[in-house]
């Protein structure tokens, strides 16, 4: 990309390059964000390949696959390399023409690929027998000499995933299992959700911990409010019980009229009052 920069002037460069930087680092978490700087290179140096590479794959992460196709196209032209030829067929499948995915899988540039683009060749024309419906031969696409290598490549745990995903799509749930489980072996970044979906096949569910730690955190709550309120009744003076008892007793059963009404007896204190008041 350097070199074909350099057949622009200078500070045009620059620009350019600004924005194709822009592309690579924004495609993956904001596709949009990263189409908007490739129509600029775009439209800056519309005669470099690699700035039309660059359009197509930023065309292609929006899913806007025939804007995507044009650009691939375009560069293959300035290039003369086959090695967009694999993401070229997955357009046509995004654009809904499968079999032309699959008539592209048998051309000669097929065979002008490396091994990492043979591979993506072969799961691109597997998922175009899957948009047809032919989950047999889907599967039958995957089986190859890559697929049964013990080796881990950079495609190993892609191409295992879809073999996994054609073989349960198919109904072959223990095979899918077995295949999920190499998937995970090989996948040690994490590209794909190979233990979600052995999870979900061995029927684990996951539960949100915050939740739970939430659930907890309120059942401690009640339960040291009900051990403050233990302590708090633990805590009252047995005198004062007694003469909170009394009280009670005389509002809730004192009856002047009721003829077997006998008053409670007067402490010494009442006594002594009510002596005093007869002498006077």
């Amino acid at each position: 990309m350097r070199q074909e920069l350099l057949s622009l002037p200078k500070g045009l460069a620059e620009e350019v390059s600004k924005n194709l930087v822009m592309v690579a680092r924004l495609i993956d978490e904001d596709p949009e964000q990263a189409y908007a700087y490739s129509r600029i290179a775009l439209r800056l140096a519309s005669r470099v390949a690699a700035v039309r590479e660059a359009a197509g794959f930023a065309a292609y992460a929006t899913q806007k696959y025939s804007e995507a196709l044009a650009e691939f196209r375009a560069a293959k032209r300035m290039t003369g390399s086959v090695e967009l030829w694999p993401v070229m067929a997955d357009c046509e499948r995004g654009l809904g023409r499968p079999e032309r995915a699959l008539a592209m899988a048998g051309e000669p540039e097929v065979q002008k690929l490396d091994k990492a683009g043979q591979v993506e060749m072969r799961l691109v024309a597997a998922g175009a027998r899957r948009d047809q419906g032919q989950l047999e031969a889907a599967i039958v696409t995957l089986q190859s000499p890559e697929l049964a290598s013990s080796s881990v490549q950079p495609w190993t745990a892609r191409l295992r995933y879809a073999y996994a995903d054609a073989l349960l799509a198919a109904g072959r749930e223990d095979e899918a299992r077995e295949w999920f489980g190499k998937t995970l072996e090989a996948d040690k970044d994490g590209a794909t959700d190979a233990s979600d979906r052995l999870a979900e096949l061995d029927g684990v569910e996951f539960v949100d911990a915050a939740v739970d730690l939430a659930d907890v955190d309120a059942d401690v709550d009640i339960d040291e409010d009900i051990d403050e309120d233990e302590d708090d009744e633990e805590g009252d003076d047995p005198a004062e019980i007694a003469a909170a008892e009394r009280a009670s007793d005389v509002a809730e059963y004192y009856d002047e009229d009721d003829e077997e009404y006998e008053p409670l007896e007067q402490s010494e204190a009442d006594s002594d009052a009510d002596a005093e008041d007869d002498r006077a």
